[in-house]
């Protein structure tokens, strides 16, 4: 994915990796599932995109579906830019507002129930 990120006119390149992690607080997580409404998660990943891509960004995001262990990666975004604040400031706003807008549900297999996050 970093290859799609790569051209002349970008001296930034930003990425963020999410990982399926083992403790959240006290919360033994064993795996996560996650799934997604594909046709709305792609329209909302390009609306995203757009005001970057606008600016003269590229952006590129890989969220994976179905189960995952512990340590897997989850989420990947990257952002190139001309300039690297301009990077890092496009790449968090891509993975914050993914995290908030984009329908995409997680089930969490914890040591003492299953829960249902965001």
């Amino acid at each position: 994915m970093y290859k799609q990120l790569v051209a002349p006119e970008y001296g930034g390149i930003d990425m963020f990796v999410g990982t399926v992690r083992q403790w959240t607080g006290e919360i033994e997580t064993t795996k996560i599932e996650y799934s997604a409404y594909h046709p709305m998660a792609e329209k909302q990943l390009e609306k995203i995109a757009a005001p970057i891509e606008k600016q003269g960004g590229r952006v590129v995001v890989a969220h994976r579906t179905g189960e995952l262990g512990l340590t897997d990666i989850a989420v990947f975004v990257g952002v190139a830019a001309p300039h690297r604040a301009e990077a890092f400031k496009w790449c968090q706003y891509v993975i914050d507002t993914l995290k908030h807008e984009v329908p995409i549900w997680k089930k969490e297999y914890d040591t003492d129930k299953v829960r249902w996050g965001n």
